[in-house]
């Protein structure tokens, strides 16, 4: 390994530095993953789940695409959910609750399987610059590790700082070490860099909570899986999660402790995600509210460890521990270990291009938290786009890019480069404006056939997809064309409270009343006839639903999508000058400038840049 050169380094092995290091090697690039620890590899640094609202997209959009993270959810699920079912399948996110020791387990089985991938362990230091590229990296014990490309993914490690109450101590995580130098470097090159914050609750003795006291939350009857594999199989026993509430004794009880709050007193000046509070900041910024939920999820099939969702907390320990206490089922509560909020540095993402290389040193990468976002899921997403496009780079190949109407990781990844972020980011459906085209039932009609040109994901996939296309195709030819008997039809519409039809008809616009569902379909001769002679499985039947439901706004959709592709089709040439059209208006001139956008459509998204700016573009450019 020392004094051979590598295609690709990746630095880090939390999601993002899984997901790249896979990525790459799995296209047949000599990959390096180096990290401080390799005893945590896929570490879940905080909750023990995967998926969620957006979340779910996202997970099974890297499974389409070939990386690993749903297969690792699948393998170490202790239960499944699909998420949002009473709306429509636009919403609808897949979530897995998970066994810590196993999901890192499996992470750490499935990267040593791959051929092409090292590993080393020491703490990266330097970055090593030649012109204007990056040619490897330097250790803490002064080793040269040599490379074509580096990619970074260090989430909270860079200069990490931990804080419980008044204590504060550096650290990545709990229990490990900070990471120093890299940020310093950057700076030097001309980086620009930031704090964010993070926290996580209290994890605890399962067997000192009385769950008799809190809501049971079981998974679902009918499981799922993450991936699109045959590899992973849906879960046949699950373990219940449960949830019980604040009061305002317990908010009392917190308050006491606001005046050694860092959050409070000033020691944390960096902003926290937005949509993930730590407690007291939701009593805080939501003092008219007397309760709220706390999610009590077990850490593991056989582990008595539980994470206690939705109490984030910095407060001092003793603190944490005597309103933990007033917590219904939490009376006889013992700590395993309190919770803590980390600073850490990150690096404002509008320093990236599309493909996540920076644009200020050549075959320089960067996933996960380095780019201002939270969540297991975003970090993987962006591990996996970098580590495909280091590999694209050094063969001097087309980049790898994902458009908003592709992906939800195509929306992730040009909101972070476009508008940047000044608080972590996370995915949410409301982010996308085609969500309807990026259901968490399509990701690999959408991304295999892409993924499969690259060479990530091989032929077994490739004929899932092809089958699973012509099956769907199949079953609404035959629902478009074939009739149903009105009275036979009458007894399951009067049924259902829609209105009965007074002769025969196709069985494609009876199935598109809102009030018809696919089980009541499955009850007509005909159609449970054509399912089992076709050996039609659930994806297809989930997929012909969705057609048959939602056809008007799916195309709808496609045809604004369209509409955005002729601006995505415009190419601003690199280092344009905007400071030459007097029209623009200043604010344009300095974000373009400072962005620059490669389509007039990306500059169109920028924050500060107008429609009337975009006209006066437009002009500028002979459009």
């Amino acid at each position: 390994m020392l004094g051979q050169e590598y295609d690709v380094i990746v630095v880090g092995a939390g999601h993002a530095g899984s997901e790249a290091a896979a990525a790459s090697a799995n296209m047949g690039a000599s990959t390096l993953l180096v990290t401080m620890n390799l005893q945590t590899i896929g570490q879940m640094s905080c909750n023990p789940a995967m998926g969620g609202i957006a979340k779910g997209q996202i997970v099974r959009e890297i499974d389409a695409l070939g990386g690993l993270s749903g297969i690792v959810s699948d393998k170490s699920a202790i239960q499944f959910k699909m998420l949002n079912q009473s709306k429509g399948p636009a919403m609808w996110s897949p979530r897995t609750q998970n066994d810590r020791m196993r999901f890192a387990e499996e992470w750490r089985l499935q990267l040593e399987a791959i051929p092409n991938l090292d590993f080393y362990q020491e703490m990266v230091s330097g970055l090593i610059i030649e012109g204007e590229k990056v040619v490897g990296v330097k250790t803490s014990l002064g080793l040269e590790l040599r490379s074509k490309s580096v990619v970074l993914t260090n989430g909270t490690f860079l200069n990490g700082l931990i804080h419980i109450g008044e204590k504060q101590f550096g650290g990545g995580r709990a229990g490990e070490r900070a990471a120093t130098g890299i940020t310093q470097d950057l700076v030097n090159l001309g980086f620009e860099a930031g704090r964010m914050k993070t926290g996580t609750p209290p994890r605890v003795d399962g067997r000192s909570l009385d769950y008799s006291k809190m809501i049971v939350h079981p998974g679902d009857e009918i499981t799922g899986t993450f991936s699109y594999s045959d590899r992973t199989k849906p879960l046949t026993k699950q373990r219940d999660c449960y949830m019980t509430y604040t009061s305002p004794e317990v908010h009392n009880l917190l308050r006491e402790g606001f005046d050694r709050s860092p959050m409070f007193n000033g020691r944390i000046q960096s902003i926290g995600p937005r949509y993930c509070p730590s407690i007291e900041d939701k009593i805080d910024r939501f003092a008219d509210k007397d309760r709220h939920q706390i999610f009590v999820e077990p850490e593991g099939w056989d582990t008595v460890e539980v994470y206690v969702n939705g109490f984030s907390t910095s407060l001092p320990e003793d603190v944490q521990f005597k309103a933990l206490r007033s917590v219904a089922g939490f009376e006889n509560v013992k700590f395993f270990r309190p919770g803590y909020a980390i600073e850490y540095d990150y690096f404002p993402p509008t320093q990236l291009k599309h493909t996540l290389e920076t644009k200020i040193v050549n075959n320089l990468y960067f996933a996960g938290q380095i780019n201002g976002t939270t969540g297991y899921e975003e970090a993987a997403s962006q591990g996996l786009m970098a580590g495909i496009n280091a590999v694209l780079k050094i063969r001097e190949e087309e980049a790898f890019v994902l458009n908003r109407d592709e992906a939800y990781i195509g929306v992730l990844v040009d909101d972070l480069i476009t508008k940047g972020t000044e608080e972590p980011y996370r995915m949410f459906t409301s982010r996308a404006e085609y969500r309807t085209l990026l259901r968490q039932d399509n990701a690999d009609l959408r991304l295999t056939p892409r993924a499969y040109k690259l060479g990530i994901v091989k032929d077994d996939a490739m004929r899932r997809v092809e089958e699973k296309q012509e099956k769907s195709k199949q079953m609404i030819d035959f629902l478009e064309n074939t009739s149903y008997n009105f009275q036979e039809m009458n007894e399951i519409l009067v049924e259902k409270g829609s209105a009965p039809v007074k002769q025969n008809g196709k069985l494609f616009k009876v199935f598109s009343r809102p009030q018809i569902d696919l089980s009541d379909m499955l009850r007509v001769n005909e159609v449970a006839s054509f399912i089992e002679k076709n050996d039609i499985n659930k994806d297809v039947l989930e997929q012909v639903e969705v057609h048959v439901k939602y056809a008007g706004y799916i195309e709808k959709e496609k045809n604004n999508a369209d509409k955005l592709h002729r601006l995505e089709n415009i190419r601003i040439p690199e280092n344009y000058d905007y400071s030459q059209i007097k029209s623009l208006s200043y604010e344009a001139k300095e974000k373009l400038t400072k962005i620059k956008p490669v389509t007039v459509s990306q500059a169109s998204r920028i924050s500060g840049v107008s429609p009337s700016d975009i006209s006066v573009l437009l002009v500028h450019m002979g459009r």
